[in-house]
Parts: structure tokens; sequence; C-alpha cells
């Protein structure tokens, strides 16, 4: 099959006949019709991440898909041929950038049945991260304030919507040309991160949302009541992270010195610092499809690619500057 490839880390993202994927007992096979392309999908291009995630090259990159199911495992009981499901796979077993992919059934639901393929598969990865940030680990509840940073990017637009759909008071941080979007989406409150600053005006909040990191996350302390929490998605990572994951211990001390500094900040304000790196889960995208289907969260795609551009939509990520998700059509 077709599939887009790397074959060493900062190299050229370029098109191969790569082997069919084999399908295990618990896999569903998806014939790709859409795939989502993220920063991380990147950062693993650089290198950035081959330290905490290692991956054997050549790789087929790609986290989001959106497709339909042509073949099942032999212990598959809940997808058959022909159902219209989306996905992240898990770490290890990614490769949406291609014609067909194996993913285990456990990180697989129903697509939504509202929207296309396009628009499923902008999903998973970011819709699963705003999940775990502000339901797992945030547990927000109806009136608590929270600030989600980048609020016109992938994480962001459907963070937004989430937060308000769980009846928190939303501001969020972007330039002054997207004010009126995100608050069409549901922000309460809309900071120029260009001309204002967030922590000068806002304080006594329950959660941050973090996809900055530096000084942002930071300041992004000063601005908790005591005992809230910041949830950052970019970094630093932290010792508990790396437990939850088995780094070994080399990187369990590794990831102490990186977040010493934010650790220690936390605990003199008397507030939290937790790193994310979301989970892949089937379970979760169920309850998501949910929502989108009800209206509580729209998809946002920036701009879509036909399968042969796929190193444009990474580019375009690098670029920056659109509202949402950058999808990869596969034909």
């Amino acid at each position: 099959m077709r599939a887009f490839i790397i074959e060493k880390y900062k190299g050229v993202l370029r098109e191969a006949e790569v082997p069919e994927p084999g399908v295990g007992e618990h896999d569903v096979l998806i014939g790709i019709a859409a795939a989502g392309a993220n920063q991380l999908d990147e950062k693993i291009r650089t290198g950035q991440l081959k330290a905490f995630l290692p991956y054997k090259l050549p790789l087929v990159l790609g986290h989001d898909v959106a497709g339909t199911v042509i073949g099942v495992g032999a212990s598959v009981q809940g997808f058959a041929r022909g159902d219209r499901v989306y996905a992240r796979p898990r770490d290890h077993r990614i490769g949406g950038f291609a014609q067909r992919v194996a993913v285990d059934e456990a990180d697989v639901a129903p697509a939504p049945k509202s929207i296309d393929e396009a628009l499923a598969a902008s999903l998973p990865l970011v819709a699963l991260t705003a999940w775990q940030a502000l339901v797992e680990r945030g547990n927000l509840q109806p009136g608590h304030k929270v600030l989600i940073h980048a609020g016109a990017g992938g994480v962001g637009t459907i963070a937004i919507q989430l937060a308000k759909h769980l009846g928190a008071h939303v501001v969020t941080t972007a330039s002054a040309k997207n004010a009126e979007f995100l608050r069409a989406l549901g922000a309460d409150q809309v900071i120029d991160y260009r001309t204002e600053d967030f922590a000068a005006e806002l304080s006594d909040f329950d959660l941050v949302l973090d996809s900055l990191g530096g000084e942002n996350l930071a300041k992004s302390l000063t601005i908790l009541r005591a005992g809230g929490k910041a949830i950052g998605i970019t970094g630093p990572p932290t010792p508990e992270f790396a437990a939850e994951n088995g780094l070994n211990p080399v990187m369990g001390l590794v990831t102490r010195a990186l977040s010493s500094k934010i650790r220690r900040q936390a605990k003199s304000l008397g507030v939290k610092y937790e790193f994310l790196f979301m989970a892949p889960s089937g379970s979760q995208l169920r309850r998501i499809a949910e929502l989108v289907d009800t209206g509580a969260i729209k998809p946002v795609v920036g701009k879509t690619f036909g399968f042969a551009r796929a190193p444009e939509a990474l580019g375009a990520l690098v670029e920056g500057g659109l509202r949402g998700k950058v999808v990869i059509t596969v034909p």
C-alpha cells in the first residue's frame, strides 16, 4: 500500500510503497478515508521525542484516522466490516498517513454520525487531550473558572467547547483576529496575547490548560486559586509521567531535572502542576462522538490537503496561523 514515511529523524516525509499492516486477533483493519496531522507528528519527525518515545525507522506517521472497517481480528466482537470508525492508534502502532492501518479495538470507536470522515479525523488526538485534561485530570465542574491557552489551535478549539458544555467559565488566549470566532465556540473572555497580560487580569482560577510551556506555564501558576491545577501538554514532563509510562530510571531522573523548577514554583504557590501525554481510548471517543452528534462539540478544520500533499500538511502545522486542525484526505 502507499504511505508517507520518514527514514531518519529530521528527514523528509516521502511517499513510499510499504507492506500491508498485520492484523492481530484484537485488531480492527481500517481503510483510511482521512487522517489528522498533529504537532506530535512533526515532533516525532524531528526527533524531539526520541528519548521518551523511540521509534524504529522507517516509520509511517499519523496519529488520527477515520474511515471504514475492512477487516477484523478473530477475537473482535464490537466491530464489523463496513462500520464507520475513528481512532487514535496507540503509540508504536501509529500509521495514519497511509491507505490502511490496523488498530487495537480498544482504541477504536464508531465515528460521529453527523459529520464526514475529514471532520471525524480531526478529532481523536485533540479531543482525547481535552477530555483527559478537563474531565479526568481537571475534574472541571459547573461554575469553575478555566483558562485555555492557544484557543484557536487544535486542542484549544475543542477544549473551549467541552469546558463550556461542562458549565465552566471559560477564558482563552488568542490573537485579536480570532476573538469573535472563539466567543462563538463558547469562550466567555478572549485575551489578546499580543497586547494583554493574562496574569495581570486573571486570578482565583481552578484550572489552566497550557499548550505553550516555558514562561507561559510559569505565569499560569500565578493565576490559580490555592489548590488549583495547571495541566501542561507541551511540558516539562514530570517524574510521575515517567513512572506511569514505565520509563527507565535514567529518564526518571531526566524528567525530575526538567520539571524541578516548575514543580518548586507550584509548591511555593500552593498549587499543582501535572504533565499530560494523552492516552488512546475508544470508550472516551464514544462519549466524544455523542457530544458531536448532539451539537455540543463542532470539529474545526483549518485546511485540508490531498494525500499526495501530506508533506505540505506538516509544513502548514509548522507555519501556524490556521484555526483548528489540518487534515489529509486519503483516496
